[in-house]
């Protein structure tokens, strides 16, 4: 009986040749391989049944959960998933100046992925070809007039990117760079800033209640109150102030939280206090706002701190500086010591900046072939730009806005001194007019050497980064910075 089990279970198949001695020859090797494999008529399992046993396993576990739980499937029951609306001003790839666009390019996809429901809510600055018009119109008191806002959408990467559309946005930025977001020109804000992104905070606070998505598989329907609001920089800053005195003073939102992320603590959406009545808020949120720089001042960024529950930053380190004095924090240090801040520093979109999948370069690689593909981008990114093709000249590359902060005078000043040196450099940026003027006259000054171009150019930021050998940085300070880790995963 155990001889016959284990012939039965023994998988291996005999082939035997009727030739005599070669019959004798395989009839051992069969034998041999049967006692290999079998013990008391039991064999080994191989990858295959493991590979079954597993898959039969989770057949069974499905069963026996859903006989104890009988919920319809196609849809994931997550005990910790959390629904996250992230808001700010720009959004990447439809908006972006610098860090915040990126981030919310890049980070909702990522929460998403680890089973959050996820919404991202910034304006319509343009004609996107990608987002619909949903039809759903909502009304807001902006100033001292009732303002209807539409929202548009689209679904990507397992995240509900919505728009708000108004005036107020597409018609001053439509068609123009993304340097025009805040005002017409660089270092220029549009007068009406306080109430653009007051439209913007009080549209985001309806959103998760009136849209009604269906895109993701796993989920369907509006978001509901039980959210998390993740507000970004000082042109949220008025959300939780409004989730406060609009919708929890009525019982609404009353489960809903409110993140408060600061990028870059220099701006902070100051305004003659004057402007307060404008908000529509009530009086008891006044000393929220209320800054004193020898002149009567709102600030925006200075009432995101103090009324949301939790303040985060895009860096450990940053948050030790935001707190470390007056100069650091400008002159909010106290407010966050105060409020306390959890520092985490930001990630770059590992799906863009992958060297080798990008459709921006004309040679993808990684860790094992970047020796051999660097020297071909080097020499494909000197031709694109009219410089002398040759790998043995370093190549230096800047990419970021054209201001103090970023250090592009710093770098102006610089580039006298080492480009008579045996390299060449390649700068990418808009900013102010002055310094874009500065940097486009490079190639004038410099024709054999140097590349200035003043303008919003996704390629040609991908293939600077894989093309150059060194990228500098010469910020006056910097929250975190995202080009230091492209650069490093770009082998530059």
């Amino acid at each position: 009986m155990a001889t016959m089990t284990a012939s039965h279970l023994v998988s291996t198949v005999c082939h035997v040749n009727s030739h005599g001695a070669d019959t004798k020859a395989a009839n051992l090797i069969c034998m041999k391989n049967q006692a290999a494999i079998t013990h008391n008529g039991l064999r080994f399992l191989n990858m295959l049944d493991r590979l079954q046993m597993r898959t039969n396993g989770k057949a069974v576990a499905r069963q026996a959960v859903k006989q104890e739980n009988p919920r319809p499937w196609g849809k994931i029951i997550c005990g910790k998933g959390l629904n996250l609306v992230f808001v700010g001003a720009e959004c990447g790839p439809w908006s972006k100046t610098g860090g915040l666009g990126d981030v919310l390019g890049g980070l909702p996809p990522a929460m998403a992925a680890n089973g959050h429901r996820v919404m991202t809510v910034s304006p319509r600055y343009d004609q996107y070809m990608d987002a619909w018009d949903t039809s759903v119109l909502v009304e807001v008191k902006v100033g001292d007039k009732i303002e209807t806002a539409r929202f548009f959408h689209c679904y990507k990467r397992g995240v509900d990117r919505v728009f708000v559309d108004h005036p107020m946005f597409l018609e001053k930025v439509w068609g123009k760079t993304g340097s025009k977001i805040y005002g017409p020109n660089a270092g220029v804000d549009y007068k009406d800033n306080q109430l653009r992104f007051s439209l913007l905070c009080q549209a985001a606070l309806e959103a998760p209640k009136v849209l009604n998505l269906n895109s993701n598989r796993y989920f369907s329907g509006p978001y509901g109150e039980d959210v998390i609001f993740i507000a970004n920089d000082w042109h949220t800053g008025l959300l939780p102030c409004y989730l406060k005195s609009m919708y929890q003073s009525r019982g609404i939102y009353m489960n809903a939280k409110v993140a408060f992320c600061i990028h870059n603590i220099a701006y902070q959406g100051r305004f003659p206090f004057s402007d307060f009545s404008v908000l529509n808020l009530p009086d008891r949120f006044k000393s929220s706002f209320d800054f004193f720089d020898g002149y009567e001042t709102i600030d925006a960024a200075h009432a995101g701190i103090l009324e949301s529950d939790k303040v985060l930053t895009v860096s450990p380190y940053y948050a030790q500086e935001l707190i470390s004095g007056e100069d650091k924090g400008v002159e909010l240090d106290n407010i966050i010591r105060k409020t306390g801040i959890t520092g985490i520093v930001n990630g770059m979109d590992v799906q863009e900046w992958n060297p080798a999948t990008d459709q921006h370069i004309n040679v993808q690689y990684d860790a094992s072939t970047v020796m051999d593909a660097k020297p071909i981008l080097k020499e494909s990114l000197q031709a694109e730009m009219g410089l002398h093709c040759d790998r043995n000249v370093p190549v230096v590359g800047f990419i970021g806005r054209l201001e103090e902060q970023k250090g592009s005078d710093v770098l102006a000043e610089a580039i006298p001194r080492f480009i008579g040196e045996n390299c060449q450099i390649v700068i990418l940026g808009t900013g102010k007019m002055a310094m874009e003027e500065q940097i486009e006259n490079l190639e004038t000054q410099y024709p054999d050497k140097a590349r200035g171009i003043a303008n919003f150019n996704v390629p040609l930021a991908h293939k600077i980064i894989a093309g150059s050998d060194f990228i500098l940085i010469p910020s006056r300070f910097e929250p975190c910075g995202l080009i230091q880790l492209h650069a490093m995963r770009y082998g530059t």
